[in-house]
Formats: structure tokens, sequence, C-alpha cells
């Protein structure tokens, strides 16, 4: 595998990482609908991470989810358990951004948060296994 595409793999990690740190921040200031767009960005991230190894990219969000869901999930490559979390992650993310009336509880950031946090260090664990990063 060629080390730029390695390098981005490992970058794309630490972005994700950084998300994961911004909704935790979030989270304590109160901001809950920016905790869910972080940390759906975390996991948005770790799927790009994983991607790139395949020679994919998109600018699109849904390519990018069907890429990985496709390739790493249905393949059992990773758990499938972890298209459940995209997909609510996602919606999350959807409704505290465009929705001008939607009220993003503690609870809902919290959540979020936490099944962020497993999906980035799935995919980290996954990449680590295979030598990536």
């Amino acid at each position: 595998m060629e080390s730029s595409l390695r390098e981005l793999a490992g970058y794309r990690m630490e972005r994700a990482r950084e998300m994961l740190s911004a909704s935790e921040d979030n989270l304590h200031m109160g901001q809950y609908r920016t905790a869910l767009n972080r940390s759906y960005y975390a996991i948005f991230h770790a799927m790009r991470a994983a991607n790139i190894l395949e020679g994919y990219d998109s600018s699109k969000h849904s390519g990018v989810i069907a890429f990985f869901n496709k390739t790493f999930l249905k393949e059992n490559r990773m758990e499938r358990s972890l298209s459940q979390i995209i997909k609510d992650s996602s919606y999350l993310r959807e409704k505290s951004d465009y929705d001008d009336f939607y009220i993003a509880s503690k609870t809902e950031a919290e959540l979020q948060l936490k099944n962020a946090l497993s999906f980035v260090d799935a995919v980290e664990s996954y990449l680590k296994q295979h030598e990536i990063i």
C-alpha cells in the first residue's frame, strides 16, 4: 500500500479524534446540537480513513456511508452493528443542523458521543490490526 494512503488514513483518524474532543467540549458547555454534529463528523472522518485504503473518496456523505457499509460491514470486515451507529448519528446530525426547531437533549448528545467513541475505536482497531496506522 502506498505510504501516502497510509498517511492520509492516519490524518483522517486524527481528525476523527479531534472531532470527538470537540464534541465532548461542546457537551460540557451545554451546546448539544453542536456536540451531535461533532460526534457525527468523528464517525464520518473515521469512515473516510477506512475508505481511502480501498481507493475510494467522495464529497457526498451518502457516498462515503454507502461505500463503507458495502465494503467493511456487509463483507464482515468490521461489526455490522456499526451500521446502526452511522444511521443514528447521520439522522441526529441532519436534525440538529437543518431543523430550525429541533431541540437536542443532553441525553442524545451523551449517547451520540458514546457511540462515536465506539465507532472510532472500532475503525482504529481495524486499521491497527491491518498495520495501516
